[in-house]
């Protein structure tokens, strides 16, 4: 008899995957569909709801139709989604009041501002771990029942419900039945106390956010209720869940205190283990959950790059310079070096160490000889330098980062993963299974069905594919970080 699969449903932010997986963590299917941006001003960033809907019941649906004609039963439901990304509906109904506000999106810097001035972000960080900044989710949901009229009247007769996209997709898949999120995605909504794992009424105060919008908190592993079967054709127990940062790092199997993880997607996250202890960053680094799992929460450092893969994607979407990502490598490639160009891909602000929601994205550099291959190597190149500077900001805390382990699907290009290396002067570990968000969730489904027995079980999964040592000489690593840093300092002095 073979044992029964875990399917993960991988809520990203420009595509939604379903994923089915083996025990040992092999890949048995997979079905992907990519969804609409919209971007209705400068700075702003939207999803639909109901597109998002539909892609995952669609993906959903295929997986499960290939289980069947293989005869393969599923066990349970794994969620891990975009975290930050905000949504506000009906109770009744179960549509949303206004699309969906991305974690990108900038719209609430001055209320950022403001609440700053006010006096406000020490006691936010004391309590959440995070900065006043627009990526999180509180200022968001204030946003949406300022300017959505009737919003605020209806939410506080408890009308409506708040959720990031996790809660929204165990909604609709429950028919209503749960409104309910975990610790990782609650932690990242600027109203959820970190250290007392429950939501803060001085927070809701702050932020004028009334607790009947609010979703349950579980544990990562936990029963998140039933789908129906008139949503994705079968019934059948959601058992974990965790926004896709935290997922990637249990799929990374970082359980120890001091392993560190990079996810390479969208954006750019850099997740370091601290154990039990809730460590406050001097470097405007994010003190965060990293888990929880039977009641006990284990805590991380983390940094949070806003675009990573996006940089690939607007050479291909933007620019029309690339066909598909994976040509980026052999452009990258036939280079000797960088030419001196640079790009500093702040579309949306920037994020960790710098939090400068005003900056925007600029190139240098250029000269009548640059053309595709450079702007195609200082976007790989870029990801690399913003992810040094999120290693130096962890250092200067403290930590002491003796390798990293790297996944998503941009660490499948090895110039990247090279250069990585490289950049950050240390061995970079790439796993064989580089989904490891859409693992992670499978892996909290399996262990609260029973499937694996403890994180021992998750841990000796774990296998590289192939690791990267650092061979730039200093020379060379020293000028290419002294233009990084100089082109950084001029896009945050050039903004307007």
């Amino acid at each position: 008899m073979s044992q029964p699969l875990l399917l993960s449903i991988d809520q990203g932010t420009t595509s939604t995957r379903a994923m089915l997986f083996e025990k040992n963590g092999a890949t048995f299917a997979v079905s992907q569909q990519e969804f609409t941006q919209h971007y209705p001003q400068s700075g702003w960033v939207e999803h639909d709801a109901e597109e998002i809907w539909q892609s995952v019941v669609k993906v959903c649906q295929n997986v499960l139709k290939t289980a069947a004609d293989h005869q393969r039963d599923v066990a349970a439901i794994g969620i891990t989604n975009q975290r930050e990304t905000t949504l506000i509906w009906d109770r009744k109904t179960g549509k949303p009041i206004h699309k969906a506000i991305v974690w990108q999106d900038r719209r609430t810097a001055d209320y950022c501002k403001t609440l700053k001035e006010a006096g406000h972000e020490t006691d936010v960080t004391s309590k959440t771990g995070l900065l006043l900044d627009p990526y999180f989710s509180g200022t968001k949901v204030n946003w949406l029942l300022e300017n959505v009229e009737g919003a605020r009247a209806r939410a506080e007769k408890g009308e409506l419900a708040f959720g990031t996209m996790d809660s929204f997709l165990i909604w609709r898949l429950t028919n209503g039945a749960v409104h309910a999120t975990d610790t990782t995605n609650a932690c990242r909504t600027l109203l959820f106390n970190i250290h007392d794992n429950a939501w803060d009424a001085t927070l809701l105060s702050m932020l004028d956010v009334p607790d009947s919008l609010l979703p349950e908190v579980h544990d990562c592993a936990a029963d998140f209720g039933q789908t129906d079967a008139s949503t994705i054709g079968v019934s059948l127990p959601i058992c974990g869940v965790a926004g896709d940062q935290h997922a990637a790092s249990i799929g990374q199997v970082c359980f120890e205190e001091g392993m560190v993880k990079s996810t390479y997607g969208t954006g750019c996250f850099v997740m370091l283990n601290t154990g039990d202890t809730a460590i406050p960053s001097k470097n405007k680094m994010l003190t965060t959950i990293a888990y929880r799992l039977n009641g006990k929460t284990t805590y991380a450092i983390e940094g949070s790059i806003f675009v990573a893969g996006a940089a690939v994607q607007w050479l291909r979407d933007g620019l029309g310079l690339i066909q598909s990502a994976g040509e980026t490598e052999a452009m990258a490639n036939e280079l000797h070096d960088n030419q001196g160009v640079y790009l500093v891909p702040a579309f949306t602000g920037m994020g960790a160490p710098y939090w400068d929601p005003d900056a925007r994205g600029a190139l240098y550099g250029l000269t009548r000889d640059t053309g595709p291959k450079e702007l195609a190597r200082a976007a790989l190149e870029s990801v690399c330098f913003q992810t040094m500077d999120l290693f130096d900001a962890m250092k200067n805390d403290g930590a002491v980062l003796d390798t990293v382990r790297v996944d998503g699907g941009m660490v499948n290009n090895n110039w990247l993963s090279q250069n990585l290396a490289d950049i950050l002067d240390t061995p970079v570990q790439r796993p064989r299974q580089t989904e490891t968000t859409a693992l992670g969730a499978a892996y909290l489904a399996g262990l609260q069905c029973g499937i694996y027995q403890s994180l021992d079980d998750l841990a000796s999964n774990w296998q590289q594919d192939k690791a990267f040592t650092p061979a730039m000489p200093a020379e060379t690593r020293t000028t290419a970080t002294t233009g990084w840093a100089d082109a950084v300092a001029r896009t945050r002095t050039s903004k307007g």
